[in-house]
């Protein structure tokens, strides 16, 4: 994203290498290492699995170790005196420069490093192998000049997700793709099989997902303009805390301008004096069509760590016609659970609030009855009989045009396809590099999603009459 990226070519307006980089990198191309237009097909292929190799040396190993038993309190393969979940340090682990080699082709010092929360906090503590992590193409350009706006097939960025929860290491990505399908931007993502050395010998970890951050092209490719804000928030709405909106791009401009009049519009008086001046005023800022098309997709496929559980896993882009318009982000625990057409209220553990107040981990009910106003995005949209209108319009649009039997069932059976041979059997997954807890686990996930998808519009069909 040209507000976000380096704005500097290795030579400016053209394809040519600078000297820096050529000397640097004997294999670098301006369209495989430079800030070309970016390459979906190579970087995120629809009906291959690709292959990646990442090398670090002992001692970087070792500094990961020691950032992250100063980030956990523990050190690999250990969970002595590690703190309880929810009060272990938010900050993002430290990058170290890696070697990655990618179709016979080598990038020297991209940025590594692990990323996420209960997902890292698990594997790490249990000495798994196979952790989820973070590429940044140019992070050391500053101390490695040949490095100087790297790109990897013009993506800046990528982020890795080893499926932590999901036996069948497909929700990721079927979650992302049925989104697009229905109309909902949303990251692009392709499965990769994945080796890293720690500094004895590669490794294989298995099968990942592949995920574009949306702060890199994917705004240009899917909306067709980047110069909006972009926010990734940590917040509920109840009230503007400008320390929970993440600027993405834009930083300089401190202009928040767009995310405050909307939670000014969202919670405003008028929402039960005069309805109707509430929607028109939401709407001028808040793009609410394209709101409640998302979350009628999201309540019926039922991804419960999103904005209604937690305050997290979305973007906010400001378009110039559509307004600021909802990203959905982070999928790994799609397609999970079945809560019913009604709810009752949460009672969780310490952390962001849940839908009655807890940190409850559960998917939304149909109705959202059981949504306090701690969320006044839903529990707003759920009271006002014009917007819960559309929002069942739009699921029983979303099953009968996407969520059905034959396009689900279809995808399930082609990714089933894809990673199979590189999952299980003599070139599966391996003990200690694996989630699987068995070969007839990942099998069986397969007929368990298809089951999902039957139940879940029977219910839909019940809830939209």
């Amino acid at each position: 994203m040209a507000s976000c990226k380096k704005s500097a070519l290795n030579v400016a307006g053209s394809g040519t290498p600078s000297a820096d980089s050529t000397k640097y990198n004997s294999d670098w191309t301006y369209a495989t290492h430079g800030n070309s237009a970016p390459d979906y097909t190579t970087v995120f292929p629809q009906n291959a699995v690709n292959t990646l190799e990442i090398t670090m040396t002992a001692a970087q190993w070792t500094s990961i170790r020691n950032n992250m038993k100063a980030l956990y309190g523990a050190d690999f393969g250990s969970n002595i005196n590690l703190p309880p979940a929810g009060t272990t340090s938010t900050t993002e682990p430290d990058y170290v420069d890696v070697t990655l080699k990618f179709n016979g082709k080598t990038w020297k010092n991209v940025g590594y490093r692990l990323k996420g929360n209960s997902t890292l906090r698990t594997a790490w503590t249990q000495g798994n192998y196979k952790l989820p992590f973070r590429l940044n193409f140019d992070k050391f350009e500053d101390k490695y000049p040949g490095t100087t706006n790297q790109h990897f097939f013009g993506f800046e960025e990528l982020s890795f997700s080893p499926g932590a929860k999901d036996q069948s290491l497909i929700h990721e990505k079927m979650a992302a793709d049925v989104f697009r399908q229905a109309g909902i931007p949303a990251a692009v993502t392709a499965f990769y099989k994945v080796y890293v050395d720690i500094g004895s010998g590669l490794k294989y970890c298995g099968v990942y997902t592949a995920v574009e951050v949306p702060d890199d092209n994917m705004i240009k490719a899917q909306f067709g303009e980047e110069s909006g804000n972009m926010y990734k928030p940590e917040s509920n709405f109840l009230t503007f805390n400008q320390t929970v909106f993440e600027k993405k791009n834009n930083e300089t401009a401190a202009d928040y301008t767009d995310v405050k009049t909307f939670i000014t519009a969202l919670n405003s008086a008028t929402r039960t004096s005069d309805p109707a001046k509430w929607r028109t005023d939401l709407e001028a800022i808040f793009n609410m069509e394209h709101f409640l098309k998302y979350l009628a997709i999201n309540n019926t496929i039922v991804n419960w760590d999103s904005y209604g559980v937690m305050a997290h896993n979305y973007y906010l882009y400001n378009h110039t016609t559509k307004k600021l318009t909802w990203i959905p982000w982070d999928h790994n625990e799609a397609f999970a659970g079945s809560p019913g057409i009604t709810g009752s209220a949460v009672v969780g553990p310490p952390g962001p609030p849940g839908p009655g107040g807890g940190g409850g981990m559960t998917g939304l009910s149909l109705t959202m009855n059981e949504v306090s106003s701690s969320w006044p995005l839903l529990r707003y949209i759920a009271d006002d009989p014009i917007y819960f209108s559309k929002y069942k319009a739009y699921m029983k649009a979303f099953k009968d045009n996407v969520f059905t039997e034959a396009y689900m069932n279809g995808l399930i059976d082609k990714y089933q396809s894809l990673i199979t041979p590189f999952a299980i059997g003599v070139n599966g997954e391996k003990p200690s590099y694996t989630y699987l807890t068995s070969e007839a686990s990942f099998t069986s996930s397969f007929t368990a999603l298809k089951t999902h998808v039957t139940a879940r519009r029977a219910l839909v069909t019940t809830f939209v009459l």
